[in-house]
């Protein structure tokens, strides 16, 4: 940011690259018809496939279908960045054409409208990741997932945004500005896959392709209400995406697939598992979908907190009523102590900081900080006796070990302290890995967590609770392949605050539970009434199809419940105070 104020080429930079995406939006249909383009959306994206190879819908037909739901999607939650609706039209005439003429389809996903995550390149189109300095320097070929996706049959219509640095939970920065949950405004849809999760969740797009390096397919998926699986580090090829801080190793980032039905995320498994493009490196590593057979009875750990922050009631519900419904089908479930999420999150801040997060900020140039960047950035700025001193009285006065913990953890790093952090990370690993898969009399297929200890939090609120990423972030520190069921929404009667909870145990910091449960908390089960709760399904190394085989079957355990496709219509998303100025 710079000191003395920004110049005007930075609001020129903003206001030229939203009038852009306002012109690629205009030319959608005028007006979203439910009489008309309804049966398109609630439609899986298998079912899309389906109906084109009959011949009851052409890709044209679908495709209009969701660019006019795109709009109002973008209305609703301000989820889009680069939009490329004209270009999808001349790839579903294309693709009609070639099915007219051959009777065959291009792929598994014919004529199926999906959407990327910013970062994911696109030739000829912008990948600002929110940086007004990355503005304007469009992409010259596409990313491998863009490559595959085209390969079969999908039809790409736009980007979603994401937030400032991709380091953050919540979907806002100065270019784009601020997504909205859409089932409450006054909600963020998680991050950094946030602009995804809200397109997907608002029928936008069928399918899509997000990122995840802490939690970024996780989060938006829990707080919006979609399925999702994000795969091992090499499963999926990462190759064609722009990021903040390329060189940074210790933990990879990983793409996967995000949607509405398990049916399609499996069938988005299947198209990018194993694809290497030219297939000159070493990631992905060339195996490609493997069917698994599941045995009858099958065996699950849960755990209800990770111990850096309590689980609230609505997300210890959301893990009790998948164990219920496990049981009902003749499944064996038991409770298993939780990992060390407070140490992955340690391991996780000490590595991230160890510039000081110097290359992450240094795109930044005349853009305003964003405000969910202070406390994941606030450890290195201070000095080393100010930070010691707040630790010290953190740990005497206020008598909390796990925020402490945290804080002493971010700062800068010698080359030497940074080598003992990732050996440390190694070793933690394999201390992890055994204590979930090995240390129990009964072998585990899976283990079911909550996503975070609280549904979609407010606007704002990462500013103060970025460790909330602890329970997801564990499972990229140790490159664990999880997936994501929706289960329930909150029910403001059934999730509130009760002596019963507050009695239980599984407390951690006590400065986060404060903000979260406190007088004033962010948890208000009122104006959360509504929102989505799922859970994570955790699976061993490599086991990407075993755990999207358990996703069905934890699917059907749980029965009819309200997510999927077709199930958003604009009058879903309660209101909030200020929505012009949130976006």
């Amino acid at each position: 940011m710079w000191p003395f104020g920004a110049p005007q080429s930075y609001y020129n930079t903003i206001n030229s690259k939203r009038n852009q995406r306002a012109d690629a939006i205009s030319k959608a249909p005028a007006k979203f018809s439910t009489e008309k383009h309804q049966v398109y959306l609630n439609a899986s994206a298998t079912q899309i496939v389906t109906s084109i190879q009959v011949g009851t819908w052409t890709a044209s037909d679908v495709l209009e279908a969701y660019l006019a739901r795109a709009v109002q999607a973008q209305e609703a939650t301000n989820c889009l960045t680069e939009v490329f609706f004209e270009q999808a039209r001349e790839e579903a005439r294309k693709l009609d054409a070639e099915f007219a003429e051959t009777g065959k389809l291009r792929g598994v996903l014919h004529g199926v409208p999906v959407s990327v995550k910013d970062q994911f390149n696109v030739a000829g189109f912008d990948s600002t990741i929110g940086y007004t300095q990355w503005a304007n320097k469009p992409a010259e070929s596409d990313s491998i997932i863009i490559t595959t996706l085209r390969a079969a049959g999908a039809i790409p219509i736009a980007k979603t945004n994401i937030p400032q640095t991709l380091l953050a939970f919540e979907s806002s920065n100065p270019l784009w500005g601020r997504t909205l949950n859409p089932w409450s405004a006054a909600h963020t849809a998680g991050g950094s896959s946030g602009g995804e999760g809200a397109l997907l969740a608002t029928d936008g797009a069928a399918l899509g392709v997000g990122s995840d390096v802490g939690g970024s397919i996780r989060i938006p998926s829990g707080y919006c209400g979609l399925y999702a699986l994000k795969p091992g580090q090499a499963r999926v090829s990462y190759e064609g995406t722009s990021g903040p801080n390329p060189g940074f190793e210790a933990v990879r980032a990983v793409a996967g697939p995000m949607g509405r039905s398990v049916a399609d995320v499996e069938c988005l498994a299947r198209v990018l598992i194993g694809e290497r493009g030219s297939g000159l490196g070493y990631f992905p590593a060339p195996v490609p979908y493997r069917d698994v057979t599941l045995p009858e009875k099958l065996r699950f750990g849960y755990y209800l907190n990770d111990n850096v922050v309590k689980g609230s009631p609505a997300c210890h519900r959301a893990v009790l009523e998948t164990v219920e419904a496990l049981r009902k089908a003749g499944h064996d479930c038991v409770e298993v102590e939780s990992p060390d999420s407070a140490r992955a999150a340690q391991l996780f801040s000490g590595i991230t900081s160890a510039d000081g997060y110097d290359k992450l900020l240094s795109h930044l140039g005349p853009d305003k900080r964003e405000s969910a960047l202070f406390l994941v950035t606030l450890g290195p700025r201070l000095p080393d006796f100010v930070r010691v001193s707040a630790q010290w009285l953190i740990r005497t006065f206020i008598g909390d070990n796990t925020f402490a913990s945290l804080l002493a953890h971010s700062y800068r790093k010698t080359v030497r302290e940074y080598y003992d952090y990732v050996a440390n990370k190694i070793a933690f690993e394999q201390e992890t890995r055994t204590s979930l898969w090995g240390a129990h009399d009964l072998t585990l297929d899976a283990v079911l967590a909550p996503i975070q200890a609280v549904p979609a939090i407010p606007h704002g609120g990462c500013d103060r609770l970025v460790p909330l990423a602890a329970s997801t972030l564990l499972y990229n520190v140790v490159d664990s392949p999880v997936g994501v069921v929706p289960v329930t929404r909150v029910d403001a009667a059934r999730d509130a605050l009760s002596d019963e909870w507050r009695d239980a145990p599984g407390n951690g910091s006590k400065i986060l539970e404060g903000i979260l449960y406190g007088t004033q908390g962010l948890y208000d089960v009122k104006a959360m009434h509504g929102l989505p709760v799922g859970v994570q399904i955790v699976g061993r190394p490599w086991d990407e199809e075993k755990i999207l085989a358990i996703m069905h079957v934890i699917d059907r355990a749980l029965g009819s419940h309200a997510f999927g496709p077709g199930v958003w219509t604009p009058e879903e998303q309660t209101e909030a105070e200020g929505l012009t100025q949130l976006r």
